[in-house]
């Protein structure tokens, strides 16, 4: 089975487009960012659940949401990248070697994908200088999810 979560900061808000690109843009554009966890398992999904609420989310300051699906649909369009698969992940290993050390912990984490999403709000947004300025096409695999259609 694969599940998909995705972690939102409980006090984020729309930011400004510009912290994230090298040239400024011609238009008002704000963006809000998130980070989700793809992970195909076999097991006991309650046990899985509690497994990344336990670990990748602070309860306090941020929310969790499961699925996959955008959660801000009036956004333009959704940069999601990650990390290439030879590439070295510290984070995705800590957690690997933290679910490693669990005694019986009720399903088998197959494989974990980690994604930052990146959610761009403004009218007849470009998604190319974002894919230029935040990609590292040497690192990162990234896709664009098209919102405005």
């Amino acid at each position: 089975m694969t599940q998909t979560f995705e972690i939102t900061g409980k006090f984020d808000k729309e930011s400004d487009c510009n912290k994230l690109l090298y040239a400024p843009s011609s238009q008002p554009l704000t963006y809000r960012e998130t980070q989700c966890y793809v992970i195909e398992f076999d097991g006991d999904a309650a046990a899985l659940k509690s497994f990344v609420s336990k670990v990748l989310q602070d309860a306090i300051s941020q929310d969790i949401h499961e699925g996959g699906q955008p959660l801000f649909p009036k956004a333009s369009f959704v940069l999601e990248y990650g990390m290439k698969g030879g590439a070295l992940d510290l984070e995705k290993e800590m957690i690997l070697q933290y679910y490693r050390t669990l005694d019986k912990p009720a399903f088998t984490l197959n494989k974990l994908t980690l994604r930052k999403r990146i959610y761009v709000f403004g009218k007849a947004a470009d998604p190319a200088p974002f894919v230029r300025d935040v990609v590292n096409p040497a690192i990162h695999t990234s896709r664009i999810i098209d919102l405005a259609a």
